[in-house]
């Protein structure tokens, strides 16, 4: 099991960062697949068209999201914090993820890379 932190910036606010990440149509419009998602602890949530499954554990508005993201069989949870921070340019977003199978890792940090962050920045630059 490995663990995975990156900073990404975004340009817009944390606020608007937040939402994007805890709104269903705001999801839909940035990620242009369906989701399900609901900013309430102790309820399942399903991004990309269900590439992405797990439980919300914890929220502060427009500061930070704490998930655990399912992985078939594994036994230990992996835990995704995201905190928004706001910078000169718009929000920092920190990203945390323990707990990632070794044969998931290369995904994992590319989808957080080349598809999770990039789409989130381009929803912003359009």
């Amino acid at each position: 099991m490995k663990d995975y932190k990156a900073y990404f910036i975004i340009p817009a606010s944390p606020s608007q960062v937040y939402l994007a990440l805890t709104v269903e149509t705001t999801i839909h419009l940035w990620t242009g697949e369906e989701a399900q998602m609901e900013a309430v602890p102790d309820t399942e949530f399903s991004m990309w068209g269900g590439s992405i499954v797990g439980k919300n554990l914890a929220f502060e508005p427009d500061k930070k999201i704490v998930q655990e993201w399912y992985f078939g069989n594994e036994t230990e949870q992996s835990i995704v914090t995201i905190k928004l921070h706001e910078h000169k340019q718009g929000t920092s977003m920190e990203v945390r993820q323990s707990n990632i199978p070794d044969e998931a890792y290369d995904d994992i940090v590319d989808g957080w890379q080349d598809t999770y962050a990039a789409a989130l920045i381009d929803f912003y630059l359009e």
